[in-house]
């Protein structure tokens, strides 16, 4: 009994003899619905690529862990020894950071930044190297400090790194300050540009990556450091790591994960991902309005058919399940469909990039894209629900209960 509605359908969809102008509407429902779930895979493939990429680009900048202080900007390193974190299991390596803000100038011009003082083993907890796009990355060449510039700050300053000029860098003095010399106000310290690394303008418009001893000597914080920056095992668990340090450190400073340092931007992009889901949900819903003409059409076409099955001794539930089947087939040919078209042009961008991006980019020239199960899943589970509920709501519509009984013989 459960597959004779499905016979039916079967039946009324594909058998030669019921070919009509229902079965030409059935097709163009079929194809308004393939087309949105095609656009919603590719998108949210899309969207995948371009969020792997932000991710892969970032975890270039910013390390594992973050931990810095509560209370005030800096602490001595020698209170948090690198061997401790060390011998934390899941931890790799660990390197100390000291951030400010600075003015910097460059020849004839000036721009406001903040100046990011890194310790020699700091590139093998983060790999800044991998952004460089002019130049070398390297901090100290001889006895002489070199800088790391952000290319959206080598812009603002007009800085070459084969040019022989040094970067001006002045920062308020601590301590007391005499008003009858203005000079007396800040510090300055020259430092030669090595090379230039990109990330995106809110990074590299405002970084200059030094060493540690230049920043703790210009802003008069010696052997101090205002991160640490944790670098862990490749299958080592953040939150577990994270628990253990918590444990050492008390609540005196803020362990952080990578997706905790850019928490408000991960929870946009969260937003934004979920905003083109329910977009193309709403497209979704609104081309699915043909499966319910197709639908009727056919209820109408195949009255005395359900005459019949009456006087045969079939009842309200069975008519409608004949109906909601048929639907469902109808809805699911259209949308499956659509998921494999969908699926197939996104894994094709995906491994051989015909769709290019325009302009230049150093990172990449063909649109990213992500094909990931979990949203494959969800395509699935929200086309099978809208078609089911239209389905069921347009057959109920239709066949309502008394009709079958006043039909009854």
């Amino acid at each position: 009994m459960p597959r004779l509605p499905l016979f039916f359908a079967r039946r009324y969809l594909f058998s030669k003899k019921s070919h009509s102008v229902i079965n030409i509407v059935s097709g163009v429902s079929a194809f308004s619905v393939a087309i949105p779930v095609m656009a919603m895979v590719i998108l949210l493939s899309v969207f995948n690529g371009f969020e792997g990429l932000i991710k892969s680009m970032y975890r270039s900048f910013d390390p594992d862990i973050r931990i810095t202080p509560v209370r005030g900007k800096v602490f001595p390193i020698d209170s948090l020894p690198r061997e401790r974190f060390l011998a934390i299991d899941g931890v790799r390596d660990a390197a100390y950071a000291l951030e400010d803000n600075a003015v910097f100038e460059y020849r004839d011009r000036q721009a406001f930044g903040t100046m990011c003082g890194v310790d020699s083993l700091y590139r093998q907890v983060v790999p800044l190297d991998s952004l460089r796009t002019e130049g070398v990355f390297q901090l100290q060449f001889g006895d002489f400090p070199e800088a790391y510039v952000g290319q959206g700050m080598a812009y603002a300053l007009g800085i070459r790194v084969n040019l022989n000029s040094p970067i001006s860098v002045y920062v308020p003095r601590r301590g007391r300050v005499s008003p009858l010399l203005p000079y007396s106000f800040y510090k300055k310290q020259n430092i030669f540009p090595s090379g230039v690394f990109a990330l995106e303008a809110e990074v590299d418009g405002k970084y200059v990556i030094v060493p540690l001893h230049f920043a703790q000597e210009l802003l008069d914080y010696p052997g101090q450091a205002s991160s640490v920056a944790i670098r862990l095992e490749a299958d080592a668990s953040p939150q577990r790591v994270q628990q253990q340090i918590g444990q050492w450190l008390g609540d005196d400073y803020k362990i952080q994960s990578r997706y905790q340092q850019k928490e408000s931007f991960y929870r946009i992009m969260m937003y934004e991902k979920w905003g083109i889901y329910f977009i193309i949900l709403l497209v979704l819903v609104i081309a699915s309005f043909s499966l319910i003409g197709s639908l009727v059409m056919l209820i109408i076409e195949k009255r005395k058919d359900s005459q019949t099955l009456v006087t045969m001794g079939a009842d309200t539930k069975l008519l409608r399940k004949i109906f909601v089947a048929e639907g469902m087939l109808i809805y699911l040919i259209g949308a499956g469909g659509g998921l494999l078209l969908g699926v197939a042009l996104a894994l094709a961008q995906q491994h051989f990039g015909f769709l290019k991006l325009s302009g230049e980019t150093f990172l990449i020239d063909a649109y990213p894209v992500e094909v990931h199960p979990s949203d494959l899943a969800w395509v699935i589970v929200t086309f099978v629900s809208v078609s089911y509920l239209i389905s069921v709501l347009t057959v109920r519509a239709m066949i309502p209960k008394k009709e079958i009984s006043q039909n009854r013989p």
